[in-house]
């Protein structure tokens, strides 16, 4: 009797160790500084399994997308990724090295976590130190991270000695609950499959051109794409979703050379459509439809400047393309130098958030050549949930003297030879604060005296006052030689795509100056740009592409 009786206590106590699960809550901090999260991290561990997770994910109420992350003790090099996109979607993929990767130093530091004896252990992930502090008190293993599974309950990480997740309250629990607990999964994939799909879906991906020809000729056509200027321009209308507030937003052109061998200036453009008047009209109906800009020097410039009822378009970006980048690329072979295949142009533009969220609106890209192969170009828009600090409710086109219509009877700007230089009047229906131009300058006159080789300062007035003064010019451009196979290369060691110019290289962006303009008045102001253009010399010229947007709250 007294032996069954033993027998008996002796399975309770098994199975009561056996059945024994445990929730961890946890809290991050920073510099001793608790991080504020209505969602904290928590972890469910047994000696079945593992699983990590957050308290509100638990009840189906974290947002969308969400992250689980699983360990079968039975197999523990088991480690299961699911993310869930929606109430009916989800996704999964087995990583059978993660819980491996990192070799863990045990050593001999110990302290006390919510009563329990720890001991630290140590490593390095992509040189950030990190701390383990685990404890082999309780009957389980576990941790809130991959690290340290194996070695007991990890009740502190610590990153670089200022980051910490930290356990605030172990909870013994009967048993995982079923509706949290390791199962089998609806859609398994391999691991970069699942990577790729899980990082997409944090973000809006709009694509807009892809793979599409900029070249000089009509022959090239797309259902879906607007040319025009003989092919060196292309628009499309496309939808942008309703977006949250504090969104950041990014441009992104993939370039490679199909024909031409020059370094070209691009430009990724918006049409304003706030006024009756846009510039798409003057691409459908040609640019001396327009109002004309005029300051004295003999032409007339369409298109360039605000008016009443008519409105530039937005740059977004401006971009120059390198001397023939993929499609030359076997035309010179240098010992230790591989050419690249392609250029990737990528930009913040949150600032245009609040005059494209929600709607549709037409986006365009230009690339001046006279070549029948030209480029091609795909493009696309991403928007990013975040807290950017260039969000404005009000931005209002200035100018843009980028002639992207060049090829369709949009001149060079070649009017700051005149002491006038640009001059644009705007109104402001209310009064605006913490005024912004957002100012892109870049100078051109390819020759050795020409506006692209010497410097020349840019002035910006408001109302006839200095706002701003600068002198844009770029020394760095040697940097993206590989970009360059068909570069000129001189007699002492130098390409051409090595030189110093006005704010530009053959192969980059240039980007935007945010200038600071103070509180406006409602009512009129102007805008007066003055660069001291050089003079022509034959047949050749000096001219600056500047654009301005205004930005304000």
């Amino acid at each position: 009797m007294k032996n069954y009786l033993l027998f008996i206590a002796v399975m309770l106590i098994s199975i009561q160790l056996f059945g024994q699960a445990y929730k961890i809550s946890y809290q991050r901090s920073y510099n001793d500084k608790i991080s504020q999260n209505d969602d904290p991290l928590t972890v469910f561990t047994s000696k079945e399994q593992t699983v990590i997770t957050s308290e509100k994910a638990t009840q189906s109420l974290a947002p969308y997308p969400y992250e689980t992350f699983y360990v079968d003790r039975s197999n523990p090099s088991h480690y299961y990724r699911l993310t869930t996109f929606s109430a009916d979607k989800e996704l999964a993929t087995l990583d059978t090295s993660i819980l491996s990767r990192n070799t863990l130093t045990l050593t001999k530091d110990t302290k006390k976590i919510l009563g329990y004896h720890c001991k630290k252990a140590i490593t390095a992930v992509n040189s950030n130190s990190i701390e383990i502090w685990y404890t082999n008190d309780l009957p389980v293993k576990g941790s809130p991270t991959e690290l340290g599974q194996n070695l007991g309950l990890v009740l502190e990480y610590v990153r670089n000695g200022n980051s910490k997740i930290t356990a605030t309250n172990v909870e013994k629990i009967d048993r995982v609950s079923q509706h949290v607990a390791l199962r089998k999964f609806s859609l398994q994939v391999d691991a970069l499959t699942y990577q790729d799909e899980v990082w997409k879906s944090r973000f809006i991906q709009i694509p807009i051109f892809q793979d599409e020809q900029i070249n000089f000729s009509e022959e090239a056509k797309s259902d879906s794409v607007m040319r025009f200027a003989n092919g060196t321009v292309i628009v499309k209308k496309v939808k942008v979703p309703e977006v949250k507030a504090g969104s950041q937003a990014f441009v992104q052109l993939i370039e490679k050379s199909n024909g031409d061998a020059y370094d070209r200036t691009g430009s990724v453009f918006l049409i304003a459509d706030d006024q009756a008047q846009s510039f798409l009209d003057g691409m459908k109906n040609g640019m001396n439809t327009l109002p004309m800009y005029s300051n004295g020097d003999g032409e007339n410039y369409p298109g360039m400047v605000r008016t009443v009822g008519y409105s530039p378009i937005y740059e977004l970006m401006r971009f120059f393309t390198p001397f023939g980048v993929s499609h030359f690329n076997d035309r010179l072979t240098l010992k230790g130098k591989t050419w690249q295949d392609s250029v990737l142009y990528r930009q913040d533009v949150s600032e245009f958030l609040s005059v494209v969220s929600g709607r549709e609106v037409y986006i365009g890209t230009y690339i001046g050549n006279y070549d029948k192969g030209g480029h091609r170009v795909s493009l696309e828009l991403t928007i990013h949930p975040g807290s950017s600090k260039m969000e404005y409710p009000h931005v209002l086109s200035v100018f843009n003297s980028t002639n992207v219509m060049e090829m369709g009877g949009q001149t060079y700007a070649r009017f700051f030879s005149q002491e006038k230089g640009l001059e644009v009047s705007f109104e402001l229906a209310n009064d605006a604060q913490d005024v912004q131009l957002r100012y892109i300058t870049t100078g051109h006159g390819g020759w050795g005296e020409g506006d692209e080789f010497v410097p020349k300062e840019n002035s910006i007035y408001l109302d006839d006052k200095l706002a701003f003064q600068f002198t844009p010019w770029r020394t760095d451009c040697g940097s993206y030689r590989l970009y360059n196979p068909i570069s000129g290369n001189f007699q002492n060691g130098l390409s051409s795509s090595d030189l110093s110019r006005s704010n530009w290289c053959p192969g980059t962006i240039t980007t935007p100056n945010y200038i600071h303009l103070g509180d406006l008045k409602a009512g009129k102001h102007s805008i007066r740009v003055h660069i001291p253009q050089g003079e022509p010399e034959g047949s050749s010229f000096s001219f600056w592409n500047v654009s301005g947007v205004l930005l304000y709250r």
